[in-house]
């Protein structure tokens, strides 16, 4: 073997040596504190009925249509994806209100074509996404 591949070799092996040793250093602490942080379990589980659920808060009133739209609209219509006329873009929206505001929101509300039902928010309330067509109209 060369002299080359004798000092990688000792290299290699005082590397293996130096982090053996490190986590043994860690390992050694054997200290009721250190064994119980070190076994400790990572989570809880609970079953039914037996500890509380906690869940997101509940909204205290309407979401703002700037809300709804930069949680459920803007995928689409920031982008354009699926053919979603994009947002504070006039000539785009244009044809869509020719229609009528109506058709607008009944389309935003119940779906059509590419545009899935309430924009992927079913927990928005009509006048949620109506407020959130009055934010993509007014940018």
């Amino acid at each position: 073997m060369s002299a080359k591949g004798i000092f990688l070799r000792r290299l290699a092996v005082s590397a293996i040596t130096a982090l053996s040793l490190m986590g043994a250093a860690n390992a050694a602490d054997m200290s009721e504190e250190a064994i119980a942080e070190r076994i400790a379990p990572v989570g809880s589980v609970y079953l039914e009925g037996e500890a509380p659920v906690e869940t997101a808060a509940a909204p205290t009133g309407p979401r703002t249509g700037d809300a709804v739209y930069n949680t459920y609209c803007m995928a689409c219509h920031a982008t354009g994806a699926a053919g979603a006329p994009l947002a504070g873009d006039a000539a785009a929206w244009e044809p869509r209100l020719a229609q009528g505001r109506d058709i607008v929101n009944n389309h935003a509300i119940n779906g059509f074509n590419g545009m899935p039902a309430r924009g992927t928010c079913m927990d928005c309330s009509d006048e949620e996404i109506v407020a959130a067509i009055d934010h993509m109209l007014a940018l």
